[in-house]
């Protein structure tokens, strides 16, 4: 069995991506990728340098093997992931009206993922783990994928891992007074929260970003780092309050992805034990590579390029030779 820093879970799909920036109806050709939050965060942390178990339940058909062995093949732990004749693996369709404008649309009612329940969790696998990594994303799917989150929660407290929560809101899947209810029921747990500020705004009633920080925090210590989009994020601790400046982006290509760049960056500089501004800055190049590259997982860069991007521009970088 091998040795992980992270563990994360939930359900990834096979994407069919548009190729022309047109309505859905007028598009005939789709090249078929995966996609999946937790998976993204998974690839994103093994092409930083570090070890990454991912778990889901798969349909046992051609779509659930081609995510198997595309995440595998990425340099992620998939042994821990299950096969199921009783469902299939979730589909989803992204449609590009405009670089800005992207739209998707899920086929994942009653998938393979949906089943995931507790029993399906290893703990000494998950054990093995320094950091939890949870989106919101899978507690949505199903009661027994809600039951699954909760008890990998009461795992890693046992353990005493680090519990990072990604809210990931998506409203398509469940109605906005449960997804406010469990968001904060998870963050209650968490060490680290990641939202987006419309996010943070949705869990707290708040508007302001310092009070959307302060309402997460509440009387416990954690680490609040709220994405503010071009602006870059806002780092939020007992000892540190800063704003963190992002990085320009000449042309956005894909949006979509952004949001699990950040999130790798940030559990790769927790795992480096770097200072959290540090931290917060790097996860900020992350997300602006991301969205300069069409696809969700395509832009996750290296360590190395993320140390390049950061640079100063010293003389013409347009070819490489």
């Amino acid at each position: 069995m091998n040795n992980i820093d992270v563990f994360t879970f939930g359900e990834t799909m096979v994407l069919f991506q548009a190729e022309q920036m047109l309505p859905l109806e007028y598009v005939h050709t789709f090249p078929k990728l995966v996609g999946g939050a937790e998976s993204n965060v998974a690839i994103g942390l093994a092409r930083l340098g570090h070890s990454v178990g991912w778990f889901s339940k798969l349909g046992d058909d051609p779509f659930g093997r081609y995510i198997h062995k595309f995440i595998r093949g990425e340099g992620v732990d998939t042994s821990s992931c299950l096969f199921t004749e009783k469902a299939q693996t979730g589909l989803l369709f992204k449609e590009r009206l405009s670089p800005e404008d992207v739209n998707v649309y899920y086929y994942r009612k009653n998938s393979a993922a949906s089943l995931m329940e507790p029993a399906d969790l290893n703990e000494d696998y998950i054990s093995q783990a320094k950091i939890l990594h949870i989106t919101g994303i899978t507690p949505a799917l199903s009661e027994s994928c809600y039951q699954t989150v909760m008890v990998a929660i009461q795992i890693a407290k046992k353990h005493k891992m680090t519990i990072v929560f990604d809210p990931n809101l998506r409203l398509k899947l469940w109605s906005a007074e449960k997804a406010k209810e469990v968001f904060n029921e998870i963050a209650s747990h968490a060490d680290v929260i990641l939202p987006g500020l419309d996010e943070g705004q949705f869990m707290t009633g708040k508007t302001e970003v310092e009070d959307v920080a302060v309402a997460l925090m509440g009387e416990q210590d954690k680490t609040i780092i709220i994405k503010l989009g071009s602006k870059g994020a806002y780092l939020h601790t007992k000892h540190e309050k800063a704003y963190i400046e992002g990085f320009p982006v000449d042309r956005i290509v894909d949006p979509v992805g952004a949001g699990d760049g950040f999130a790798a960056g940030i559990l790769s500089g927790l795992l480096r034990n770097d200072p959290l501004p540090v931290v917060v800055k790097r996860a900020n190049a992350i997300g602006a590579i991301v969205v300069g590259v069409s696809g969700d997982v395509e832009g996750l860069p290296t360590l190395p390029a993320v140390e390049r991007f950061m640079e100063p521009a010293s003389g013409s970088r347009d070819v490489k030779r």
